[in-house]
């Protein structure tokens, strides 16, 4: 377990009254406690565990799927002006830097305070720490933990009564969290970087932090990807900006990436594919590539098309081609398994002469 040093601990309970844009937000400060009023609290036993899961949480910045709950923040800043004109990152810094009990609950009030002026505020109990990670770095970092009300909870009371309601009952098994400064790697510190865990689609924090900008996901990286590639295809086969073809290629583009469920566009040659594909391969070798023909679906890689995945006509329906060294069936048996598979040339032929004679 990573040895931590409490510094100081500000303990709020938040109440959440309404509706969105119709609520009565109230908050209190219970307690803030120093080095020894920790260790001899019961507090201790209930968070400490939580901050090695907290820093051993990975984040990177370009996450393999959207809605990740664990991600990396970076404070923005104008061009040409210093860190510190980020007010999110001046109110980290000063609770990270201050060494009086009573200023750090000061600013951890403030710090509250704009929480709970966000949409996406929550009742439950908010905690503010500054800690020290021994054998790591000499300066604290931030910790804001934030724990929902559990709803019906009930504990053992006495042989008569059995059970009682607990009220304001609380866990640190959905906790969300922010660290400041973020920590890559142990020992590794990025002072631009902040470090927030939340549930999704919950913003908890991001709300809250709204001079903090996070980079995209791979999959929207990859999509934005595809969606230029296509304008500039448009923009290099149509120079007129107001030709009436262009005008509807574009309108066509719009639609196509709006929409969930999209069909083959038919726009572009197997080459041009591959050669975008290929640049898509580069950013994520293991894109995945998922679809589905008539009611069969297919998950397979992006890297095989155009090598061991073919799309091809047949008639008026599609067909594809997936060419692979051997095959491996899952559960439940199936009689294909007994098969004896027939020559591709027998194959295509025969489903030649079946779209041959409907046609007749």
């Amino acid at each position: 377990m990573m040895s931590l040093s409490m510094n100081y601990l500000s303990f709020f309970v938040l109440q959440i009254e309404g509706k969105d844009g119709n609520q009565n937000n109230l908050y209190k400060h219970y307690q803030t406690l120093d080095q020894d009023d920790y260790e001899n609290s019961d507090i201790k036993n209930f968070l400490h565990k939580e901050f090695s899961k907290i820093c051993n949480r990975k984040a990177p910045k370009n996450p393999a799927k959207e809605n990740v709950s664990t991600k990396v923040g970076t404070f923005v800043v104008e061009p040409g002006n210093e860190l510190n004109s980020n007010p999110n990152f001046n109110m980290f810094n000063q609770l990270r830097h201050t060494n009086d009990k009573e200023s750090f609950k000061a600013m951890s009030d403030d710090l509250v305070r704009q929480y709970i002026n966000t949409t996406s505020a929550r009742g439950g109990a908010m905690i503010v720490v500054q800690a020290s990670l021994d054998s790591i770095s000499s300066d604290p970092f931030i910790f804001i933990l934030k724990c929902d009300f559990e709803q019906r909870i009930a504990r053992i009371s006495d042989e008569r009564q059995l059970v009682s309601e607990v009220d304001m009952a609380i866990s640190a098994s959905n906790m969300k969290s922010i660290m400041y400064p973020h920590m890559p790697e142990e020992g590794m510190i990025e002072e631009w970087e902040i470090k927030i865990h939340q549930s999704s689609p919950a913003k908890y924090f991001e709300d809250f932090l709204k001079y903090v900008t996070y980079e995209q996901s791979i999959p929207e990286i990859i999509n934005q990807h595809v969606i230029d590639s296509a304008q500039n295809y448009i923009e290099n086969k149509w120079n007129d900006t107001t030709s009436e073809i262009r005008q509807q290629e574009e309108h066509d583009l719009e639609l196509w990436a709006a929409s969930d469920k999209r069909d083959i566009q038919e726009k572009w040659e197997p080459q041009q594919v591959i050669e975008v594909a290929e640049k898509i391969i580069e950013i994520q070798p293991t894109i995945e590539l998922k679809m589905k023909l008539g009611d069969t679906r297919i998950s397979g890689l992006l890297a095989d098309y155009g090598y061991r995945l073919h799309i091809t006509t047949l008639g008026d329906h599609y067909a594809l081609i997936i060419e692979g060294d051997g095959f491996t069936f899952e559960k439940g048996f199936s009689p294909i398994e007994l098969l004896q598979p027939e020559s591709f040339e027998v194959v295509t032929n025969w489903l030649i002469d079946q779209v041959a004679s409907k046609a007749e």
